[in-house]
């Protein structure tokens, strides 16, 4: 039982209500119990779920067949909900308010359908309240923290994007997002309309000028692409073959072993051949990834939760056992987010895969909710990431761990962005910082996020092209003929050297600018590792 009272399927269930169609006897009986204790004029379809943890006091109520209200929501007044119409957690849904059919609400989002006055012959709180209402027509997807307000309209087939302050009617068909929301396009439309309205100034770095050089014509780029893809599958097994010494992969001829090596060649194989490294059986593979050392927060086992997960994965296989994952969700505030954010975030990333694993692999959500919590609770509104700038190097650190943060858990798990326009201004203002490297972890640390939160909005779009574009263009000519890619093209030390790792993780970077820019089909390749696009994990909203 929890401090509440309630059993650990009905906190289940209050987080997860898209499960109550598979509820027990005794589950439904115990809901049952719970909408007769309803207040106010209350007509609820049979199997209409209401979370025993969501604040709900309505003068009257009406909910629709496979409908829900998720854990702790807030919803007064006269809220009338259609069928397969979902509240998700957090979301606050005040006065009179109607909502169509097959409408679905982000978590932590407000409809509030009331207003204050504001005449300046007294103070706020004794002004009078008014309520035209909200009306949000069938098949309308808002997004998490959204904000809309009293008097609007949402047509219907509608989308508002995460974020958004929707302060006037939409169309319907429409798709919106700003503060305040402003239409994007038709969802009808094929093609994105260009924004007209000025991006908002990024926030400033120090740093010269940008120097790169300028952006090669995207069909020239779409016919680079395709011709370098062609060239690393003809070159796969040859590169594959030098960084193998007989008895082992390393990441470099004459390197060390590690565990890492062998994952990168697992997903280089798969990547560009589909099939194993040659040489190697798939079960000699899985017994020496299953015996790797897997940890999660801190230890050198934290990215092979990653890499060995991924590698066991396409391979056909997965961990033995569940990771161990149960700890103090308290311990989180003690990472090093005020100036080492990348490896605040590179635990968060090995805490989240574990959970998806297990989730996956073994049906275990332990830790899952607690995790996403505290991360919706501690995202900062104004620049969408987690830790702050330093002096030092600038947005480096929280730019970068902001990328192994969303990666492990956002990505993962088919989740929305908390603030995506906010994380866009942030991830362009430190791509024009000059004093970053040009290495593979520097670039995936900007395109991923990029790519991710483009999922969500359009906002910045021109200024990413224009930076995914010019970095495209450099890196298509630093593949070294039957070796690969090197980790840092430009530096002066053995990370200059072509290698498993580098090769590996360019070659996602490459297809994350490519789809970013809208031709990925070129490459004729789909990243389904540690990189892969699609979810490990998806949780319904």
């Amino acid at each position: 039982m929890t401090s509440s009272g309630m059993t650990s399927a009905a906190l289940r269930l209050d987080f997860l209500p898209w499960e109550y169609a598979g509820a027990s006897l005794a589950e439904r009986e115990r809901q049952a119990a719970r909408c007769r204790a309803l207040t106010g004029s209350v007509s609820l379809a049979a199997d209409a779920y209401v979370a025993e943890s969501a604040a709900v006091f309505c003068e009257e109520l009406r909910m629709g067949a496979r409908s829900y209200i998720a854990a702790h929501a807030y919803v007064t007044g006269s809220v009338l909900i259609g069928a397969d119409t979902t509240i998700n957690p957090f979301t606050a849904v005040r006065g009179k308010v109607v909502l169509g059919d097959g409408v679905r609400i982000g978590a932590h989002t407000s409809l509030l359908a009331f207003n204050h006055g504001t005449a300046p012959d007294r103070p706020i709180y004794t002004q009078p309240h008014t309520s035209l209402g909200i009306t949000v027509g069938d098949d309308v997807w808002i997004g998490s923290n959204a904000i809309i307000l009293d008097g609007v309209t949402i047509g219907p087939h509608s989308i508002i994007g995460a974020g958004a302050v929707v302060t006037k009617n939409v169309e319907a068909w429409s798709i919106v997002a700003g503060n305040p929301a402003r239409k994007l396009r038709d969802r009808r439309d094929p093609k994105p309309a260009t924004p007209t309205a000025p991006t908002p100034t990024a926030p400033t770095v120090s740093g010269p000028a940008p120097t790169r050089a300028p952006a090669a014509p995207q069909a020239r780029l779409a016919e680079l692409a395709a011709g370098f893809a062609g060239k690393a599958r003809a070159q796969a097994d040859a590169l594959l073959a030098r960084c193998f010494d007989g008895e082992k992969f390393v990441d470099q001829p004459g390197g060390e072993a590690a565990v890492r090596p062998w994952c990168d060649a697992i997903e280089i194989a798969d990547l560009l051949l589909r099939r194993a490294p040659a040489g190697h059986s798939t079960a000699e593979l899985i017994s020496r990834l299953r015996a790797a050392e897997v940890s999660v927060l801190d230890g050198p086992g934290s990215y092979h939760v990653l890499c060995v997960g991924y590698a066991l994965q396409l391979l056909g296989s997965c961990f033995e056992h569940p990771i161990a994952v149960d700890f103090e969700i308290d311990r989180l505030d003690g990472l090093p987010w005020a100036r080492n954010a990348w490896s605040a975030g590179a635990a968060i990333d090995s805490v989240g895969t574990a959970i998806a694993r297990n989730l996956k692999d073994h049906s275990d959500s332990t830790m899952l909710y607690p995790l996403m919590g505290w991360l919706t609770t501690n995202a900062d509104p104004a620049t969408g990431m987690w830790g702050q700038p330093h002096p030092d190097d600038g947005w480096l650190q929280v730019v970068n761990g902001f990328y192994r943060l969303t990666r492990g858990t956002y990505a993962q798990y088919g989740l929305p962005l908390p603030y995506p326009e906010q994380a866009i201004r942030t991830l362009l203002a430190h791509s024009q910082d000059q004093r970053v490297e040009f290495n593979a972890c520097n670039v995936l640390d900007v395109i991923h996020p990029l790519w991710l939160a483009g999922k969500q909005t359009d906002h910045g779009r021109p200024d990413g092209r224009r930076w995914a574009e010019q970095i495209l263009a450099e890196i298509l000519d630093r593949w070294i003929d039957d070796e690969g890619f090197a980790f840092a093209p430009d530096a002066t030390d053995n990370r200059a050297i072509p290698g498993l790792q580098g090769t590996e993780m360019w070659l996602a970077i490459i297809w994350l600018l490519t789809d970013y820019l809208g031709f990925s089909d070129a490459l004729g390749y789909h990243p389904r590792g540690v990189h892969r696009p699609e979810p490990l994990i998806t949780l319904s909203r």
